[in-house]
């Protein structure tokens, strides 16, 4: 059930005021809050809940912890502290007395982005952003797009390391089912253990070495899946079922074996829907060629740059081309429906210079910054000067994303699930925008 506040006090922390106490109206915390829609994000708040059951906490001040966590790059635990610390941030969150007392527990938080998921924050993403259109924080000028990848935050895999994580849940799971069906499984853990760790303390790992290790580890990860399979067969055969969530992690697990046998048999690291993650088996290789990073492990999400903010047009853990034309066609719709119009122009890296990319903008009467096809013949003259400034321009998008990445935690992406991640990034591009804007107030 959601109840909500009566918010008619006029004035903030009222019983600080006799005695000298004054909140500074231009504390950035009090701005930043002028420029969210608090009503319109409270009522689509609410629709999350029943008309029944336990009150749940204010929605202005879920939905203002989730803002200050992802603006102030803190943990959960850490946010919850500083509210009871900080008047400011009790005022952005709809307090209207000091608060000393524990609020909540950090743990709410967690709930609240399970409960309310993706579709709501892009709500909050775009009703907040059409109130920075509204009041010409934002305008619509040219449109910037390119491409970039959010890491996930799991250690950088290897097929022997991918492998021992999964016998390592096959073990703890066959020692507890074997307890229920009373039966001892011999699952030589403490051998695997020891191949393991003596792989891993050797400095230099030749193709030999390492294809002799995947051999055993993939052997004891059979002998161990048959085991769970097993166990399981006696415990159904009781009446009693194994969790979902354990059901899950086992097709995982099988999954995994499956692709690391086929690889093993055939002498390759190639195959389709590659599980690079045991523990978050959505996450794909990213293959990107970049120096020093030809292979990143995250979402690979498609933006676009509008004076000075950026927008998350798509993000998905699969791989894609981002100057794919239907891709392309998405941003500018995305720009029309933020704006009401289309962008005077389009720039782009030399990837989204194709022919059809080139045919869109011309039949979307939009200019677009591509280097001209072909050689240039002789006697002609060089590219024009609104073409340069444009592709100067364009650094202004890998600038805001090296941002984001160094100071609003989005090189290392911590929430868990697939809806985690696009979660985790869409808060962390709107905590930047915010910041924006408040330069610009």
């Amino acid at each position: 059930m959601y109840k909500a506040k009566d918010r008619k006090t006029p004035y903030l922390f009222e019983e600080l005021f006799p005695f000298g106490g004054k909140l500074d109206e231009n504390n950035r915390w009090l701005r930043i809050a002028e420029l969210i829609p608090w009503d319109e994000l409270e009522g689509s708040y609410r629709s999350y809940f029943s008309h029944t059951g336990r009150p749940a906490k204010d929605g202005r001040l879920v939905i203002g912890l989730l803002l200050l966590k992802h603006m102030t790059n803190v943990s959960d635990e850490e946010m919850v502290q500083l509210l009871r610390e900080n008047i400011y941030f009790q005022a952005f969150c709809g307090f209207e007395h000091f608060v000393t007392n524990r609020v909540l527990d950090s743990s709410t938080l967690s709930k609240a982005r399970e409960r309310l998921g993706v579709e709501y924050f892009r709500q909050l993403e775009e009703k907040t952003y059409s109130v920075l259109i509204e009041r010409r924080i934002i305008r619509g000028k040219g449109l910037l797009v390119d491409a970039t990848v959010f890491p996930q935050n799991i250690k950088y895999p290897t097929d022997v390391g991918l492998l021992n994580d999964v016998r390592q849940w096959l073990v703890g799971q066959v020692k507890t089912l074997g307890r229920r069906v009373d039966k001892n499984y011999r699952t030589y853990c403490r051998k695997a253990k020891a191949v393991y760790l003596g792989f891993s303390k050797k400095r230099r790992k030749t193709n030999k070495v390492v294809r002799e290790v995947t051999r055993k580890m993939i052997q004891y990860v059979r002998r161990n899946l048959a085991q769970m399979k097993e166990a399981a067969g006696l415990l159904a055969s009781t009446g009693e079922q194994i969790k979902k969530a354990v059901a899950k992690k086992l097709a995982v697990a099988e999954k995994i074996y499956q692709q690391q046998l086929f690889m093993y048999q055939n002498k390759t690291h190639r195959i389709a829907e590659r599980i690079v993650s045991f523990h978050r088996e959505y996450v794909r290789p990213i293959k990107r060629g970049k120096a020093g990073k030809k292979v990143e492990f995250g979402p690979k999400a498609a933006v676009s740059h509008v004076d000075g903010f950026l927008f998350l047009d798509r993000i998905s853990h699969d791989n894609f081309s981002e100057a794919d034309t239907p891709i392309v066609e998405e941003q500018i719709a995305s720009y029309e429906k933020r704006f009401g119009k289309k962008p005077p122009s389009l720039t782009a890296d030399n990837l989204y210079g194709t022919r059809a990319n080139r045919q869109l903008v011309q039949e979307q009467q939009i200019r677009g910054a591509f280097k001209p096809l072909g050689r240039r013949p002789k006697g002609e003259h060089p590219p024009d000067r609104w073409f340069k400034a444009k592709q100067r321009e364009r650094n202004r998008i890998e600038g805001h994303l090296g941002h984001g990445k160094q100071h609003f935690r989005l090189d290392r992406i911590l929430y868990d699930g697939e809806d985690g991640s696009e979660l985790w990034v869409r808060a962390g591009i709107l905590g930047m925008n915010l910041k924006r804007a408040l330069a610009r107030m």
